[in-house]
């Protein structure tokens, strides 16, 4: 069954933050970001949150502020996302967040992990501004990585530094392993949310 990407709005601090969803509000919520060269686009283009939506959760993919259909101008990413959470009411997600979008989730996880269910970190960006509070956070965590991607030993920070974190090192792929291997994606994922939003 086919699902229906919804394509909309709203406003956040005077920033027009376009977002795709799929899923019923009431479901258990994904959040994904993305990286510096794509958008929310991107997780429609290789079916994740389509996916989403066919195994039950609420899929929401943003472009963040200058990305996309996004506007620019935002300034305060440490806040963000909590406000992005009070406009769409989504409720402990679990957050993805590949490459350069950790500039807002990592922060985010850092000051408010009790706001979500999961953390899933594509080799983000900011990794060392964080690692001192990362011991502090028992959030549920899974680190995913590409083989070939020249940050691949950073996966090994989340395990080392986080309670309850994993690894996971997609073979053959590079910085965007999830674009390189979706399926193997795909089932990591899947498997990971089944524990987290049961």
């Amino acid at each position: 069954m086919s699902q229906t990407v919804k394509a909309e709005y709203i406003e956040i601090e005077e920033v027009n933050i376009f977002y795709r969803e799929t899923g019923e509000k009431n479901q258990k919520s994904v959040l994904l970001l993305h990286g510096a060269s794509f958008s929310s686009q991107t997780w429609e283009d290789i079916g994740t949150i389509q996916l989403l939506a066919e195994k039950g959760y609420r899929a929401v993919a943003i472009d963040l502020p200058g990305y996309g259909k996004s506007t620019d101008n935002f300034s305060d990413r440490a806040n963000f996302l909590l406000k992005l959470f009070q406009e769409l009411s989504i409720n402990l997600p679990v957050l993805i967040s590949p490459s350069m979008s950790g500039g807002y989730s990592l922060p985010f996880v850092v000051n408010y992990p009790e706001k979500l269910s999961g953390f899933v970190p594509i080799a983000p960006v900011s990794l060392a501004n964080y690692q001192q509070q990362l011991p502090e956070i028992e959030l549920p965590t899974l680190a995913i990585y590409g083989s070939k991607d020249r940050m691949v030993k950073e996966a090994d920070i989340f395990v080392k530094l986080m309670p309850n974190a994993e690894k996971i090192i997609l073979a053959e792929a590079g910085h965007a392993c999830y674009m390189n291997a979706t399926p193997a994606f795909h089932q990591h994922l899947l498997e990971f949310l089944a524990r987290c939003l049961k």
